[in-house]
């Protein structure tokens, strides 16, 4: 078990050595890491041999001149310099909830940047101004649409916070894939096999193996397959791909660069924009009807939902947010687990940056 400040502070000086200024390092190991104590395993340290490998192929710039290239009183599309998304889209949405501070609703859209972690953490900033956030970001093709065999889409994740009074907001951060690549990795380090649904293999037969997209498969779109419904993760993924990719200017479809844990897929030689990109969005609820009304219907939202009659088996009806805050609160308690595997993906960056590193 690791404490929060332990990973936090082993990933800031990561950072730091990786050439990022020191505020900026401190911004993206608190993001990096705020994935492991929400309990999103597979987006938090598990992720820092990425950015690190990222770095070595010159695809990240450390200190990025993140500018505004096009705006109006609402939007605004901001160039990333290939900076850490990690950086650039906190900084974005903190661009777009001052606008929806103006004018009440606002979305930014950005190009240029690079895999910026959990959806939710951005979609979380808006909920201390009474706003409600949004975030979204495409990624490298390793999802086929429903009928294909080619990887055309990203995982794709969406995410919204809304704020209640004396409830916990309701969080829904997702996927557009019935699971993120992520959670391939996790099995693939414990030697364990997929759920049914999950993947197909490279003649586009359903699989159950955890390497199917390392050996030419895919992951697939939230459904499975087109009897329970693959067709509308299908047009989801495909919406966020066209808000984050032809919307801001970034690549899109096959074109949009591979992380760098996923480099079986290579490069993409063809570019049709910048990078990666992403979409954010504020809404200000006073924008609509009286902030302090609607959280305490939220609130009334919230309770009738827990109040419903749980299936056999299981303890209560959960509200989206729920299960996250839960692992947060233990983890703070108890402390973060961390697979041996990423142990040794972490120990050797410390060798590497000549870092010291506990190895539990």
């Amino acid at each position: 078990m690791y404490t929060y400040t332990e990973l936090q502070e082993f990933t800031r000086q990561v950072f730091v050595k990786m050439g990022c200024p020191e505020e900026d390092a401190r911004l993206a190991a608190e993001i990096l890491v705020s994935a492991d104590l929400r309990g999103i395993d597979s987006h938090g340290v598990a992720r820092l041999p990425g950015y690190v490998r990222l770095q070595s192929l010159d695809r990240v710039n450390p200190k990025p001149n993140i500018r505004i290239v096009h705006q109006t009183p609402s939007t605004a599309v901001i160039d990333g310099d290939a900076g850490l998304g990690l950086v650039v889209a906190p900084k974005a949405m903190e661009i777009a909830i001052e606008k929806a501070q103006q004018v009440g609703t606002s979305w930014v859209a950005i190009r240029n940047s690079n895999h910026f972690g959990i959806a939710g953490y951005y979609a979380m900033m808006a909920l201390q101004h009474d706003m409600i956030g949004l975030a979204m970001t495409h990624a490298g093709p390793l999802v086929a649409p429903t009928f294909s065999q080619d990887k055309l889409l990203g995982t794709n994740p969406i995410a919204i916070a809304i704020p209640a009074d004396k409830q916990p907001p309701f969080v829904a951060d997702f996927a557009t894939t019935t699971a993120a690549y992520g959670k391939l990795e996790i099995l693939q380090r414990k030697s364990q096999p997929t759920p049914t649904g999950w993947v197909q293999n490279a003649e586009g037969k359903p699989s159950t193996d955890a390497h199917a997209v390392k050996n030419g498969g895919a992951l697939l779109p939230l459904g499975g397959d087109r009897e329970h419904g693959s067709h509308k993760g299908y047009c989801l993924g495909a919406m966020v791909d066209i808000l984050c990719g032809v919307l801001s200017g970034a690549n899109y479809g096959p074109w949009v660069p591979p992380f760098a844990t996923a480099g079986f897929m290579g490069t993409a030689t063809q570019l049709v924009g910048a990078g990666t990109g992403h979409m954010l969005g504020a809404m200000r609820v006073d924008a609509f009807r009286p902030a302090q009304e609607f959280k305490e219907h939220m609130d009334n939202w919230i309770n009738t939902f827990r109040a419903a009659k749980p299936v056999e088996g299981e303890a209560c009806v959960q509200i989206p947010g729920d299960a996250e805050r839960m692992m947060e609160a233990e983890r703070k308690e108890k402390g973060i687990p961390v697979l041996a595997p990423v142990i040794e993906s972490l120990n050797e960056i410390a060798t590497k940056f000549g870092l010291p590193f506990k190895r539990n």
